[in-house]
């Protein structure tokens, strides 16, 4: 009986010393009281009662089990204050983690969502960068060929006589002789596929004023609707001028009677160019 007494009494007074322990080392304010994971503080546990193990009671065996410390009741007193206070702490434990793994999870949310950002962002850089080269090319190509065309128009005054053919007619008459056609063909067919070259037709009719003028226009409007009808020649490469009986300024001779002068006029350089 006396062994269990004093068995109890010493797991007793180590469960007590350990509990008190813990509670200790908790986060305690230099006022003694205890700081929780949330912020609030709570009371610190009460110390026991400043008097010795007996408690004024005389030392001998009937005291020793009969003394407050080895009583059920004072125990559980004793210990349920140091129960209470382990659950708050297993509680906040328990809160602190969950919510550092919120915080957590938060974290690689966002870092995936700016990975993201930065790779979209990557990637409208580089269609930016390709639309940037390709309107660059796009513009290189459209000032080479600015610089071709102005150096085509630059020449086409350089128009030079190539051949010139005569064309008669009878007085009154605007067809086309067999020997006229003849003729044309034997100066249109060269110009088949070629480029770089200009018609020049000029009518001639004698008679006076506009009489003269119509009649020459007629002439070479059959001059021409040949060439386009039959030699397939652009009209836009076609120049027509009705002379009417006028000599051309800077010629001083001129054959008589009603005739259209067909002259094909070439430009060196752009046929060069188009080779």
């Amino acid at each position: 009986m006396r062994n269990r007494a004093l068995l109890a009494l010493a797991v007793l007074l180590a469960l007590t010393a350990s509990a008190q322990q813990t509670v200790n080392s908790s986060s305690s304010g230099s006022d003694g009281t205890t700081t929780t994971g949330n912020g609030t503080e709570r009371e610190p546990l009460t110390s026991p009662r400043p008097k010795d193990f007996w408690d004024g009671d005389d030392p001998n065996l009937v005291n020793l089990v009969t003394h407050p410390f080895a009583n059920k009741k004072y125990v559980q007193r004793q210990v349920t204050p140091i129960r209470d206070r382990v659950s708050e702490l297993e509680q906040i434990t328990s809160e602190n983690s969950r919510l550092i793994k919120d915080v957590d999870t938060r974290a690689q949310q966002g870092i995936q969502l700016a990975s993201e950002k930065t790779t979209l962002a990557d990637q409208h850089a580089s269609d930016a960068a390709n639309r940037a080269q390709l309107a660059q090319t796009a513009a290189n190509e459209a000032s080479t060929r600015v610089s071709s065309a102005e150096q085509m128009v630059g020449n086409l005054d350089q128009y030079k006589g190539s051949s010139q053919t005569e064309i008669r007619f009878h007085p009154g008459q605007t067809e086309l002789s067999k020997t006229a056609k003849d003729a044309l063909d034997e100066m249109a067919v060269p110009l088949k596929d070629q480029r770089g070259y200009i018609i020049e037709v000029r009518g001639f009719a004698p008679g006076q004023g506009q009489t003269a003028v119509r009649s020459s226009q007629k002439m070479a409007d059959s001059v021409v609707r040949y060439l386009v009808l039959t030699h397939s020649i652009p009209v836009y490469r076609i120049y027509t001028m009705s002379m009417g009986n006028n000599a051309v300024a800077g010629e001083d001779k001129h054959s008589s009677g009603a005739r259209v002068e067909v002259s094909v006029l070439k430009n060196g350089q752009v046929a060069s160019t188009q080779r």
